[in-house]
């Protein structure tokens, strides 16, 4: 399964940064948007 490189997944070092990068910013988008949809329900009918 190991390349010679000691990578498990076959990713160079830099695809690896550039796979992180985007997967942050994904996360992080998608954490934003979860939490305006959560406040914007709340001010609709809170829930507590």
């Amino acid at each position: 399964m190991s390349n010679g490189n000691g990578s498990l997944s076959g990713l160079t070092e830099q695809e690896a940064k550039e796979f992180h990068g985007v997967f942050v910013t994904s996360f992080m988008i998608f954490t934003a948007i979860a939490v305006v949809a959560h406040i914007l329900v709340w001010l609709w009918r809170p829930w507590l």
